[in-house]
């Protein structure tokens, strides 16, 4: 069995003693009071245990008595909690009543763990809820909030059995996604006419008065007032007008949005610039958000306001975060986190053996917009992300370091994808990513003539799948032009012919509201080029409302994109404000895999979307009639964890007093790992909001609570295997099973 590691931790020991003194003598609130008065009410075993018990011993083994006790009518629920290896079969007899009694054991099994918690800057989090619980019965102590008690008194009435799960019926998400209009509707297009038209204004107004000098974007003093709107109107089709006009400023974007920005927020965007966090939104994109808020879609920009808008918690943070991702942190000549020996320091992330991310020195470096919830903030604080767009031009040393990276990936035994992205792919000017794309085919080339020349269970994995990662469908989709297409669709001929025979596109749409026309004409040329778009939704709190992501799924199949990933968001307590709890990820998979799932008998037909990528919209509209699915579901629901590789199989095995729960996470076993995850071991995290914070920001984001009901229950989750549609061909020989490029720490 692997060993089990915690990330990062504190070891107990004399130190610590100070700190347990502190917590005993803190008092709790009046809330928490009431709270805790409720929770025995409602449970009078437990009462009777907290109050008999003279000290933290004898709580804990009276409380694990009375669990496992209540588990004898259970056996699935038994084996499951006593097997620390994850067990899909187990996990799927298990019942509502069965979660709420493996999570007590749990508790009671890691009571008095420390953890440094990295949301409170590497302050020591304790888990030892029973005994939180115990203080607070009998001395008034413990320093637990109402948070905290909040989440156990939904626990011990899942535990009881008197809270049941209540799943939503296909006419109540229906009913749901009705709130959220996408960008395609012809009363939102209207809207962002307007937003455009005095985007423009502002801009010619500015060019008049000497403020915006671009060389390239030039208005002649003779020109009447329409025809420099017209102008300007031409110029909003081309991609570099957004990248050089692009609000670099708290006052310029309050400008751009007719000074709607609050006091409140627009001091935050001051502190975030005196912080140095990058401002970098284009005019397409600023033109998405509302202005004057229509009737029939309050609130249905707030998925994507929130990308621009930044955080008290982010500006607070900025200076102080740290790297989420082990594999973030490289040495040169030592092997990452997951073991693997890169090329170059910063052009190869790798965690899996059949997959490099490559990271290309051009304008792929940058983005067409900073993500308030950006996965890479960490590399935006140090300065090696940046939108200094004329300093990200590639310098003759690139060459000669896409000729490594190139004899890299082509000495590899087992690489079989490669993901190419930043930044952003297509960031890259056409000429600097079709040099990468020829690099590529003919690295390829090589490889193949190599293998010919190895016997059979000698030879190497050949390149199957090429991977563009772009969201400049959502932030720029007047990228995707002619040329662009041409490119695409002549290195996928190309690559075809020597066997590769996958090609997508992933791209991170956050909402139904950044579909817009322009996105759908983008979408179509991809698709015609033969590369399939796949999206990866970021599950940020305003993404995660009722029926949103749902809404989302629908308008993709509309569109002709498919579902990959959502991601829980990553990060500590820089992202805050956007973190949805891994239980409603849970919650939301669960109930959205009742609707939208795929039945396993269209599973065959699902490879025929590669082969025919140019007609994806007509195969996604037969499989959802045949399938009589409103929408496609998502691939599956991940985190990115903070040591190697993406999951969703973990087990809730503690809380803070402040009700941050803490989970501890297996990884994939569904696919090829890095052999490095058995000395690994599992991985631990403390999210950085407690359930109650999150369902309170719901609240103010005008949700109804009582819709969530049952989100407190979900404290396991499990990895779903991936579509038959994103799995690998199989090779018709055998290859090595040698690992190159690899050694362990």
């Amino acid at each position: 069995m692997p060993k089990k590691k915690v990330l990062p931790t504190k070891k107990r020991g004399k130190k610590s003693a100070p700190f347990h003194i502190q917590l005993d003598k803190i008092a709790i609130n009046v809330k928490s009071h009431k709270l805790l008065d409720q929770l025995l009410k409602e449970n009078p075993i437990l009462n009777e245990i907290m109050r008999n018990a003279k000290n933290e011993t004898e709580v804990l083994v009276g409380m694990k008595q009375w669990v496992l006790k209540e588990l004898e009518s259970s056996p699935e629920a038994l084996k499951f909690y006593t097997n620390k290896e994850f067990n899909q079969k187990d996990f799927k007899s298990l019942q509502w009543q069965d979660y709420a009694a493996i999570r007590l054991l749990d508790y009671i099994d890691n009571a008095g763990r420390e953890f440094l918690d990295l949301n409170l800057r590497g302050e020591v989090a304790v888990s030892n809820p029973i005994k939180l619980i115990w203080l607070a019965v009998n001395h008034g102590t413990g320093g637990a909030k109402p948070y905290f008690f909040e989440d156990m008194v939904q626990l011990f009435r899942q535990f009881s059995g008197r809270a049941k799960p209540k799943r939503p019926t296909k006419s109540e998400v229906e009913k749901w996604m009705e709130r959220y209009p996408s960008g395609l509707d012809p009363r939102i297009i209207k809207l962002r006419e307007e937003n455009r038209d005095r985007i423009i204004k502002i801009i010619i107004e500015k060019i008049d008065q000497g403020l915006f000098c671009k060389s390239h974007f030039q208005l002649k003093p003779e020109m009447s007032y329409e025809q420099k709107f017209l102008q300007v109107l031409e110029w909003w089709q081309d991609p570099r007008f957004h990248l050089s006009f692009a609000v670099r400023s708290p006052d310029l974007l309050n400008e751009m949005l007719g000074h709607s920005l609050d006091p409140d927020t627009m001091k935050i965007l001051y502190d975030a610039e005196k912080k140095g966090i990058p401002f970098f939104v284009n005019p397409y994109y600023l033109s998405l958000l509302h202005v004057r808020v229509p009737y029939f879609a309050i609130g249905a920009d707030l998925a994507i306001r929130y990308y621009v808008l930044y955080s008290r918690q982010l500006v607070e943070e900025y200076g102080h975060i740290v790297a989420w991702e082990l594999e973030d942190k490289v040495e040169p000549g030592k092997p990452n986190a997951a073991g693997w020996l890169l090329p170059t320091q910063h052009n190869v992330h790798r965690r899996y053996p059949d997959v490099a991310i490559l990271i290309p020195d051009t304008m792929g470096r940058s983005c067409g917009g900073l993500c308030a919830s950006c996965q890479r903030m960490y590399n935006f604080q140090s300065g090696h992300l940046n939108f200094n767009l004329d300093d990200l031009q590639p310098a003759q040393s690139w060459q000669e370091k896409l000729k490594k990276l190139m004899t890299y990936f082509e000495q590899d035994t087992q690489l079989r994808d490669i993901l190419i992205t930043g930044g952003d792919a297509l960031m890259s000017s056409d000429r600097s990513l079709k040099a990468i794309l020829d690099a590529i085919l003919a690295m390829i080339k090589k490889k193949v003539t190599a293998n010919k020349k190895r016997k059979p269970g000698q030879k190497f994995a050949e390149i199957q799948r090429i991977r563009l990662g772009s969201r400049l469908l959502a932030y720029l989709p007047q990228r995707v032009t002619p040329e662009l297409v041409i490119i695409l669709s002549d290195f996928r001929k190309a690559a075809i012919k020597i066997g590769v025979t996958q090609f997508l596109i992933q791209t991170h749409l956050e909402s139904p509201m950044e579909i817009t026309p322009e996105c759908k004409s983008a979408v179509e040329r991809l698709t015609k080029a033969g590369w399939l778009v796949t999206n990866q939704l970021v599950f940020s709190s305003a993404a995660s409302r009722r029926g949103h992501t749902a809404k989302l799924r629908k308008v993709l199949s509309g569109i002709g994109v498919l579902p990959y990933y959502t991601f829980t968001v990553k990060g500590y307590m820089e992202n805050f404000f956007n973190f949805s709890p891994n239980a409603r990820a849970v919650q939301e998979q669960m109930e959205e895999k009742a609707i939208g799932r795929i039945p396993k008998k269209h599973f065959p037909h699902l490879k025929e979307f590669f082969e025919n990528a140019e007609e994806v919209q007509t195969y996604i509209n037969t499989l959802k009639k045949e399938a009589k699915i409103p929408f496609i579901a998502t691939d599956r629901n991940v985190l990115n964890l903070p040591g190697v590789g993406k999951s969703m199989t973990f087990r809730v095995i503690g809380i803070t007093r402040y009700g941050r729960r803490i989970l501890e996470f297996d990884h994939d076993r569904t696919r090829t790992h890095s052999p490095v995850i058995e000395k690994m071991g599992k991985m631990v995290i403390i999210e950085s909001k407690s359930i109650s914070e999150y369902l309170s920001q719901l609240k103010e984001l005008g949700e109804k609570i009582n819709e969530y009901d049952g989100i407190y229950g979900y404290s396991l989750g499990a990895t779903e295997q991936r579509l038959p549609l994103y799995e690998y061909p199989d090779f018709p020989f055998a290859i090595t099973k040698e690992l190159t490029n690899f050694a362990y720490k």
